[in-house]
């Protein structure tokens, strides 16, 4: 082989390794969220300590992965996501409805990429864009999740 190929070959290589590992720690975006099982709603409203960040309505949903590990309160396997779905409120006396989406924030199980956290990568994109707006600062999210332990960092419960 001559050494211009063999130098190409080395540099793609090099390349293609720095992407994948780029991209495992990542947390990917929930495609097709919207058809995964809803969890819950609920809305935090101006006295939550949350509010400013995260007021709104929530709405929550966990992809086919983690459904079993959400119903039995059993440690969640790699794989596993959850999202909320947070939107303004619109509200008037009569009725309260969802405003435009603030962010979709995502919580994604993979224990080898997010080792610091317990497994559990942390990311949200801003308003119906792919925007990042955690970029690989998973500790500020896990800092109020690492409350949750018993039920492996994750706040919401399944209802039958």
């Amino acid at each position: 082989m001559k050494p211009f190929r063999i130098l190409l070959i080395a540099a793609v290589a090099a390349i293609s390794t720095n992407c994948a590992e780029k991209l495992a720690t990542e947390v990917p975006y929930p495609e097709g969220y919207r058809h995964w099982t809803h969890v819950k709603s609920l809305e935090l409203k101006d006295k939550h300590p949350l509010f400013k960040d995260f007021g709104g309505v929530h709405h929550v949903y966990v992809n086919d992965t983690g459904l079993a590990a959400l119903k039995a309160g059993q440690v969640f396997p790699d794989g596993s996501t959850i999202v909320f779905d947070l939107l303004d409120v619109k509200s008037n006396d009569a009725a309260t409805a969802e405003g435009s989406r603030k962010v979709l924030a995502v919580m994604y199980k993979n224990t080898s990429a997010f080792a610091s956290t317990k497994g559990w990568g942390f990311e949200g994109f801003k308003g119906d864009t792919r925007e990042r707006v955690v970029n690989g600062k998973h500790a500020s999210c896990f800092g109020c999740h690492a409350t949750e332990g018993k039920s492996d960092y994750v706040y919401s419960k399944y209802r039958d």
